[in-house]
């Protein structure tokens, strides 16, 4: 599997560094409402579940059966999760241990 390269240009850094500078839950949920409709929002959440669900083993028909999304999103999920340098995997494990 070919390694996805992340190139952020400046605009895409801007945009990093709000992220990291909103502190507090109540403020990025605040601040994602904000940015996003709430089918946007919808669909980010589903996103993240998704791949969690993923990490837990089950299996990519049960999870859109579920969260009531296509296979194709599940499989972008899938190859997120397969990367050698997965930050969404490697988020989802450490919150797992905390």
């Amino acid at each position: 599997m070919a390694i996805m390269t992340v190139i952020c240009n400046n605009s895409d850094r801007k945009l990093a560094e709000v992220f990291l500078s909103v502190t507090g839950v109540d403020d990025m949920c605040r601040f994602l409402n904000e940015l996003m409709s709430k089918s946007e929002m919808n669909d980010l959440v589903k996103r993240w579940q998704l791949m969690e669900e993923l990490m837990e083993g089950k299996t990519q028909r049960a999870i859109a059966a579920e969260l009531g999304v296509s296979l194709c999103k599940i499989t972008r999920g899938v190859k997120i999760l397969r990367q050698k340098k997965s930050t969404s995997r490697d988020i989802i494990k450490q919150r797992k241990v905390e």
